[in-house]
């Protein structure tokens, strides 16, 4: 008996081909694959950022600047509400806060009281940790033209750029020490003025961060609080700005200091001119005389001295400020 044969392979067989269908629902898999991962991915990313880093994020409601002036118990109850009154005005038109520390709220041991202004200023960065600036403001003065932002005044980069006082002797007039010609407005962490006698340290700006901590750290130091400076922190600070903290160095009479360029923080400084943060009640020849003083539209005025010399009167010199910074405000209002 004879069967038949199967059909003889061909030595070409037709290529696999998928069916359309399949592809196509394999397609819509990967995509759907693929956009469920890259939506994790932003999940995981955005979690992470909230979580890691929360210091970078600014509360609502943070103001911009806070003002800190340290008062003193001497004062008188009508001079100190005059002093809050001033601040409190200028900070409610900007959006701005206020502290006022009493001298006495920190530990400074025997040192004079004027050193609290340090500790006062780290205070208040502990209390706004948001804030950009710090504007510490001597008790002996007032705002004059509070229609001028600190920001847009001084603070703006660009326009601070303009004004920072570029290779000036840091302790006028011929110091070899000089502030930097090439520095830009928006690296400066440190804004203060200088008269005829050297640095004001009792008016600056600060603004928040780690090298502000830093710098105030150092100037705050027990080793140039235990010095019996003439003039407690304020030469402290012109040395904090000029002497090598690696080196030792003693204040005697007839020898000179040795001074070495501290560039950590003279890039940080900048010097502008007194007037616009800082302008003078007093003709003070030696601190600059009639050109620093007080003229109208000025920011601010600083009744300088009057805290430490026994026959002015703080309260006397400032009633006719006060006046004069109560009738402009009332016609702004």
């Amino acid at each position: 008996m004879h069967f038949a044969l199967p059909p003889r392979k061909t030595s070409h067989p037709p290529p696999y081909a998928r069916s359309a269908r399949s592809s196509t629902a394999r397609r819509k898999q990967l995509q759907i694959g693929a956009l469920l991962v890259c939506a994790a991915l932003i999940v995981f990313y955005l979690v992470i950022k909230s979580f890691s880093s929360p210091s970078n994020r600014v509360p609502p409601g943070t103001p911009e600047v806070v003002i800190v002036t340290v008062l003193d118990s001497d004062m008188t109850k009508d001079y100190t509400e005059k002093i809050e009154e001033n601040r409190g005005y200028y900070a409610t038109k900007h959006g701005y806060k206020v502290l006022f520390p009493n001298a006495t709220d920190y530990d400074i041991g025997a040192s004079p009281k004027s050193w609290s202004i340090i500790p006062a200023v780290r205070h208040a960065m502990t209390l706004y940790p948001h804030t950009s600036y710090f504007f510490l403001l001597s008790p002996q003065a007032l705002i004059m033209n509070p229609s001028l932002s600190l920001i847009n005044h001084i603070m703006d980069p660009k326009r601070l750029e303009s004004l920072m006082l570029k290779d000036r002797a840091v302790v006028p007039p011929d110091s070899v020490i000089h502030t930097f010609s090439h520095l830009k407005g928006d690296r400066i962490d440190l804004v203060i003025t200088q008269d005829g006698e050297g640095l004001c340290q009792d008016s600056f700006i600060i603004r928040r961060g780690e090298w502000a901590k830093f710098f105030l750290d150092s100037w705050f130091d027990p080793l140039y609080r235990s010095y019996n400076f003439q003039k407690a922190e304020g030469h402290a600070l012109v040395y904090s700005i000029l002497v090598s903290r690696d080196f030792i160095f003693y204040l005697q009479f007839l020898q000179e200091h040795i001074v070495q360029w501290h560039p950590t923080i003279l890039t940080k400084l900048a010097l502008i001119p007194q007037r616009l943060l800082n302008a003078y009640g007093l003709d003070i020849e030696s601190r600059g005389g009639v050109e620093v003083m007080y003229k109208d539209h000025d920011f601010i005025v600083n009744l300088v001295g009057c805290a430490k010399d026994p026959i002015r009167s703080c309260a006397q010199e400032m009633e006719s400020y006060y006046r004069q910074w109560k009738t402009a405000i009332g016609k702004d209002n």
